[in-house]
């Protein structure tokens, strides 16, 4: 008989972590080896534990998440990483990508897409929520391959004041906002802002947010903060 897929719950809310806790330790091929509210509870986890699988949700407190992935893939690539999470943004899944999750589910998702999202990981498949990736309009491979194209997009192609203002826009803030923010015209911003468009060859605040977010210049969590914009 072959050995049971050991999975740990990383999630903040009890609830969900007893709900998915019962679902998977319903199976004959999958159980639960431990459980975590938090990031760094999670990687010491990780270490005591060795899982192959972590369920990760994106948005724990005192947790950078896609710095935690990252630590996972590079430290213990044998244990995989499944987000589950209620983020459905493609930018969400793509930056998840690229720091090396081999899973992504949203919370909304059937219990056996959930179940076939650990097995197919651990198997050494990748597994993406497929309603998302048909709602972002692309197939697995080519979004895995824009989040990989953005681990190799230098950021020194900015200057640093482009650095700052993308950095602004992709957290919500107004051309005004910035401009007081960064003693500049409401001009000076604007022609920051296409400048910005040129170089990086997009266009909209929402490529903008996806490009920051998949070269680390803003983070989920910033993102979930209210910055108090118009």
């Amino acid at each position: 008989m072959n050995a049971k897929v050991k999975v740990l719950v990383a999630d903040d809310h009890a609830v969900l972590r007893s709900g998915l806790r019962l679902l998977i330790n319903a199976q004959d091929d999958m159980e639960v080896v431990a459980e975590a509210g938090e990031g760094r509870d999670a990687l010491r986890k990780v270490v005591e534990t060795k899982p192959d699988v972590v369920l990760f949700d994106l948005t724990m407190p005192r947790t950078n998440a896609m710095e935690t992935i990252r630590h996972v893939a590079r430290t213990r690539p044998r244990t995989k990483v499944v987000v589950l999470t209620m983020h459905e943004q493609a930018a969400y899944l793509e930056s998840a990508v690229a720091a090396g999750a081999a899973g992504y589910v949203v919370k909304r998702a059937a219990d056996t897409e959930l179940l076939s999202a650990i097995r197919a990981v651990s198997r050494g498949r990748r597994f993406l929520d497929s309603a998302l990736v048909e709602h972002a309009g692309a197939e697995a491979p080519s979004v895995q391959s824009r989040a990989g194209a953005a681990r190799r997009t230098p950021r020194a192609l900015l200057s640093p004041r482009e650095g700052q203002v993308l950095r602004l826009l992709a957290q919500g803030y107004s051309n005004r906002q910035i401009a007081a923010r960064l003693k500049l015209s409401v001009k000076t911003v604007e022609t920051f802002r296409s400048r910005l468009s040129k170089k990086l060859r997009l266009r909209g605040r929402a490529a903008l947010v996806r490009y920051a977010l998949r070269t680390g210049l803003v983070t989920i969590e910033s993102l979930s903060q209210d910055n108090g914009s118009a």
